[in-house]
Order: C-alpha cells, then sequence, then structure tokens
C-alpha cells in the first residue's frame, strides 16, 4: 500500500503499515531503531501521539476523516507529546524526509501504481486553530 499527495501526485510513502486495532496502535513504532525513509505508519482512529521510549524522532502528519492534512509536527524527537484536535488519523514518517506535505493537503492510501487521485475535485480545507502545540 501506497500513501500519495493529491496536490502534488507524489507519493509521500511506498510502504504504508496499518495501525488499526488497540494493539497495533499501542505498539506503533515502539521497538524499532529506526524508520525507513520510504515508510509510513497510518494510525487510526489517532488524534495525539508520544514518542516514549522511541529511539528516533519523527514527522507527524496529522489528518482529519476526509484524509486532509490539518498539522504537521515535524522532527519530534523522544519522549514528547504531539497533538491536533479535529485529527481523526496520524501519519507517522522518517524525521526530516522532506515530503512536501502542507497543512491543507489531500493524502490518499493506493493499492495501484496510480499516481493521481480520481477525487480530484475535493476542496482543501484550512488550518484547524484548535491543533496544539509539540
Amino acid at each position: 500500500m501506497r500513501l500519495l499527495n493529491e496536490r502534488t501526485g507524489e507519493t509521500i510513502a511506498s510502504s504504508v503499515e496499518l495501525a488499526d486495532t488497540r494493539a497495533s496502535r499501542r505498539k506503533g513504532l515502539l521497538g524499532r531503531a529506526s524508520l525507513d525513509p520510504a515508510a509510513a505508519l497510518v494510525i487510526k482512529p489517532c488524534f495525539a501521539i508520544h514518542t516514549a521510549f522511541m529511539q528516533f524522532p519523527i514527522d507527524v502528519v496529522f489528518v482529519d476523516r476526509q484524509w486532509t492534512v490539518r498539522r504537521i509536527a515535524e522532527q519530534v524527537g523522544p519522549w514528547r507529546m504531539a497533538a491536533c484536535f479535529g485529527a481523526r488519523m496520524v501519519v507517522e514518517l522518517a524525521a526530516g524526509a522532506g515530503r512536501g506535505i502542507r497543512v491543507g493537503d489531500k493524502v490518499y492510501l493506493s493499492d495501484t501504481s496510480e499516481t493521481s487521485s480520481s477525487s480530484a475535485s475535493l476542496r482543501r480545507t484550512a488550518s484547524n486553530p484548535a491543533c496544539s502545540g509539540s
């Protein structure tokens, strides 16, 4: 499964894991020494994360039910927290991978090699001021 940016048509992550059970959400990236720059972990439902016991920094992208990016927290190091009220899912990425994601972008999962979404007419939404700092 791949994660793509609808605005740019670029692949954000070519290897995506989904954490959608209680056990997989609880484990997250714990126990790993690093995260491949081409990989991502999508945690749902989720609006806040912590990096307690992690060994490396990550970039965190908060998205709402329509997969619109609400907040981006970059270089979240070990023993930190980040949240965005209104987010429904979190995408965890290797820190500093420079994927060009912006607040308001639409992202989506794809099982195919397509690079553009059939839902290009979906509107972008503005940043949510309720999102808190890390």
